[in-house]
């Protein structure tokens, strides 16, 4: 029973980073898209600051998006702004 318990918690512990790292996603509705800044807010007030290099592929407001990111500290880092049709 001790080597089951022990091989368990190993496995916790290393995939623990794993999930941690793993990027998150939202999906909402595009409240603003400011191209200068480079930011995107959603109608739940979320805001996502976007990669440099971001390809716009027509974010207008009241557009239905998914958006993959990370979390710095207690910033949304897009990485990924798809339109949902």
């Amino acid at each position: 029973m001790r080597v089951l318990l022990s091989n368990l918690a190993i496995v916790t512990v290393l995939t623990t980073p794993a999930f941690a790292l793993a990027a998150q996603t939202a999906t909402g509705t595009v409240k603003d898209y400011n191209k200068a800044s480079m930011s995107l807010t959603l109608n739940d007030g979320t805001t996502f600051q976007l990669p440099k290099g971001f390809h716009d592929p027509g974010l207008k407001a009241g557009e239905k998006v998914s958006v993959s990111f990370d979390m710095s500290g207690k910033n949304h880092e897009a990485k990924t702004v798809k339109i949902l049709r």
